[in-house]
């Protein structure tokens, strides 16, 4: 087995404190022999740590068919001075594949004494929302626009390290060691796109909001005047050019690299910096407020509306009948503003059966901190789940 330690200069493009303390972080990276680790083997294993105030790469390689097991038992000795492990899909692929060798070899050693990061779980739940082609390294690459020339594919490698193990070719092993080490200063490119699951899992501030279109005035924040990107095209055939939006410009504390937009039914994003600008389609016309008791109400026909009894058995019993579930109800014509969730009242819907509860756009408190957080995480949690990406 051969050991490799040397410092090494990593850019500093992402906040590694919000991870953990910087000593404790240690990013690592495996080659193999294949895919499965029941039938493959492992010949290098490559770390970056950070300690003595400059960054540190460590790499232990199998020069010979019998180093396997010294390298397992290396890397575990290492790896105990450390809390935080940073990979890209190691959970997926290189933890389980370490552990299937460990017990080839008959080695008790596992993961439990350190916390695993996968970058890669990390910014899976947001794939469709930044519009990524795949979650392999070079599409997020693509995304933030990092440039990266691979010279060998995983499989050519393993065809290197099998003619290395043959001849021990000084060039071959050159090979091995460089491209890993590419692979480790390659892990701080990507960092980057943590920034997004930091922006959208954090709260923000409201700057302002304003409804537009429609056949209403247009209802204003007294906040200051924010620049805004325009909505997406109505003429799409998403929303109608007549229907009215709902249009919120809200603030947050983390910053994204590389702007993005989205949408989802009636909801559209757009992200740049450290503002995040939403535009909600509303409703115009006539919606109703459901009553859930419907047995202690009456339906007044000619009302077209129900009432308590307490009331109803006041009026006259020809223009009154006992309310059902899809009678029992309030009429109001206004906008109304889709929730997804109820936060404010009434909860207006077209149908008792409907899904989607609206809000008049009267009774939607925006000022209210705890409904406009709530509000904003269930927008962005409706982008997430559905969105298809606009190819801005």
């Amino acid at each position: 087995m051969i050991t490799i330690e040397k410092p090494i200069d990593l850019p500093d493009t992402y906040p590694l404190d919000r991870i953990g303390p910087l000593e404790e972080l240690l990013f690592f990276d495996i080659e193999t022999t294949g895919f499965s680790g029941d039938y493959s083997s492992l010949y290098l294993v490559g770390c970056t740590c950070y300690k003595g105030g400059a960054w540190h790469l460590v790499q232990w390689f199998a020069d010979t068919r019998d180093s396997e097991e010294g390298l397992l038992h290396a890397f575990f000795a290492f790896l105990g001075q450390y809390r935080i492990l940073v990979h890209f899909n190691g959970d997926g692929f290189d933890i389980p594949f370490l552990l299937k060798r460990c017990r080839h070899f008959g080695l008790s050693y596992d993961f439990s004494g350190v916390e695993s990061f996968d970058i890669y779980k990390r910014i899976r739940p947001f794939r469709k929302l930044l519009g990524l082609e795949s979650m392999k390294q070079k599409a997020i690459e693509q995304f933030l626009g990092v440039e990266r020339q691979d010279r060998f594919s995983g499989g050519q490698l393993v065809e290197v390290y099998e003619d290395y193990l043959h001849s021990q070719d000084r060039h071959l092993y050159d090979l091995l060691i460089l491209h890993n080490e590419d692979d480790l200063k390659g892990m701080p490119r990507i960092l980057p796109v943590l920034s997004y699951p930091d922006f959208l899992e954090h709260d923000f501030s409201l700057v302002s909001w304003q409804v537009s279109g429609g056949t209403r005035p247009a209802a204003v924040s007294p906040s200051p005047a924010d620049p805004r990107p325009s909505a997406p095209d109505p003429s799409s055939g998403s929303c109608p050019s007549s229907a009215p939006t709902l249009e919120l410009v809200c603030q947050s504390s983390f910053r994204v690299p590389v702007p993005f937009a989205a949408r989802s039914g009636l909801v559209w994003c757009r992200v740049q910096d450290c503002r995040l600008y939403l535009t909600v389609r509303l409703y115009q016309g006539i919606m109703k407020h459901f009553y859930p008791n419907y047995k202690d109400y009456y339906y007044l026909v000619y009302e077209d509306t129900a009432v308590h009894k307490s009331v109803g058995e006041y009026v006259d019993r020809s223009a009154r009948t006992r309310a059902t579930a899809a009678t029992c109800y309030t009429r109001m014509e206004g906008t109304f503003v889709p929730q997804f969730v109820p936060i404010w009242e009434p909860v207006m819907k077209l149908e008792p059966r409907d899904r989607l509860p609206y809000v008049p756009l009267e009774q939607m408190h925006l000022e209210d901190p705890d409904a406009f957080r709530l509000y904003v995480k269930e927008l962005l949690a409706q982008l997430v789940l559905h969105c298809g990406n606009n190819g801005e």
